[in-house]
């Protein structure tokens, strides 16, 4: 019983949709000829103008709301996988071991090395059999750690995308067999992720030692990188970014009130294109994971990066980009359909569809069109109850009714003195 009355109440105070109280909407453009899973990349001013994980967005054709699912492009199709090294040893001056891959396809390999100021050559191959008997060359590979000169470290060995369930390792450089302690990998999605661009500027202001780039951007848009294009040299640099989001209050901050959210994230930028000690090194990291935020309102990233003493890199573009969010749903051959959203009352939709949902390699591709107001607009009812509406009403009430009771109280004291 109690559980009912809660869903009923649950009910009564949770918004139904209604396309006039959506203040934007955008037409999806191309309809589909033939009936069937239809997929459209969502535009960047969706998330501007939405609530909060776009809780707020609808798809509609002739009226009707049509199911859909929301899917983000992914770096990896599966969290990432700690393997421990099988039959370590030494054999010929070289460090040999062998590792047992999960049941998947993979590229880009990461040795666990504890060890500083190294370069070796890693030669990698991949069989079907534990004992190896018939193996297949991946390559060889550099790794290396310079932090003596400043210019970081790299253990990552980039494969091609390989299905070998076992693969098998030599390492020729001044390593110890103890300084091998694992390797991680990640499963490969079907594609390379996609992203788009937020924001981007070539505008750097030099402060000191540091290397200054801001953005404002919008409520609810999400962010997942910050990606730098430096020029062509220097052809050697490690440099260290951090980025800091501080959310933008709505009104002036005064004297005594907290200051504004703020969350911060740190990586580095690395470019090695060199050769060194016979060997060819050849390594760029130009891009950092941005922090995840969760404002409501627009957000100033400020982006620096340290110099130290060397001159600053020239940039020609720094871009905060998001991986795609592409939405899909199942169409009818000939049907228009429209999104609509910017109705901050609505909670997030609950579709068997989304639950159920199995991503077709031939589902049709859609494109939407420029986001419009909605020319049925109006503003949705204020369904709060009285109370809500008039606190202040409330609170005079109730002060009248503590002084009233004060007076009968002191009537009532003097009548028995």
């Amino acid at each position: 019983m109690k559980i009912s009355a809660g869903l009923l109440l649950l009910a009564v105070v949770t918004a139904s949709p209604d396309l006039r109280y959506s203040r934007y909407e955008q037409p999806i453009l191309n309809a589909p000829q033939q009936a069937g899973q239809t997929c459209l990349a969502l535009d960047i001013a969706v998330f501007a103008h939405a609530s909060a994980q776009l809780a707020d967005l609808r798809l509609y054709h002739n009226g009707d709301e049509t199911p859909y699912v929301i899917r983000t492009a992914s770096l990896a199709e599966g969290a990432e996988r700690s393997i421990a090294p099988m039959n370590l040893g030494v054999r010929k001056g070289q460090i040999v071991f062998d590792a047992e891959l999960p049941d998947t396809h993979y590229s880009d390999l990461q040795l666990d090395v504890i060890a500083q100021n190294f370069i070796a050559t890693v030669t990698v191959s991949g069989s079907r059999t534990k004992d190896g008997r018939v193996e297949t060359s991946l390559g060889a590979y550099t790794i290396f750690d310079l932090t003596r000169q400043k210019l970081g470290r790299s253990t990552v060995l980039h494969l091609p995308e390989s299905d070998f369930p076992y693969l098998h390792f030599q390492i020729a450089g001044p390593l110890e067999r103890e300084s091998i302690t694992g390797l991680s990998v990640e499963r490969l999605p079907g594609s390379p992720p996609a992203y788009r661009t937020i924001a981007e500027t070539s505008q750097v202001v030099r402060k000191g030692r540091s290397s200054i780039v801001e953005f404002t951007v919008p409520a609810h848009v999400p962010v997942d990188r910050v990606a730098f294009t430096p020029s062509a040299l220097p052809a050697l640099f490690s440099r260290d970014v951090n980025i800091r989001v501080t959310a933008v209050p709505a009104a002036p901050v005064t004297d005594g009130a907290e200051p504004p959210q703020s969350v911060v994230a740190s990586g580095d930028l690395l470019r090695v294109h060199s050769n060194q000690n016979g060997h060819r090194i050849d390594e760029e990291r130009l891009s950092v994971d941005a922090p995840a935020t969760h404002f409501d309102t627009p957000a100033k990233w400020t982006v620096t990066i340290d110099n130290g003493d060397d001159v600053p890199l020239t940039l020609t573009s720094i871009r905060l980009q998001m991986l795609e969010r592409t939405l899909c749903f199942e169409a009818a051959a000939g049907t228009s359909y429209t999104l609509y959203y910017g109705d901050p009352a609505l909670a997030a939709p609950r579709y068997d569809y989304a639950r159920l949902f199995v991503a077709q390699a031939n589902a049709s591709l859609a494109i939407a069109g420029p986001e419009q107001l909605n020319s049925r607009y109006q503003p949705r009812p204020d369904e709060r109850p009285f109370t809500e509406k008039h606190p202040a009403l409330l609170w005079a009430a109730l002060i009248a009714v503590i002084v009233l009771l004060g007076a009968i109280a002191l009537r009532s004291a003097k009548r028995q003195v």
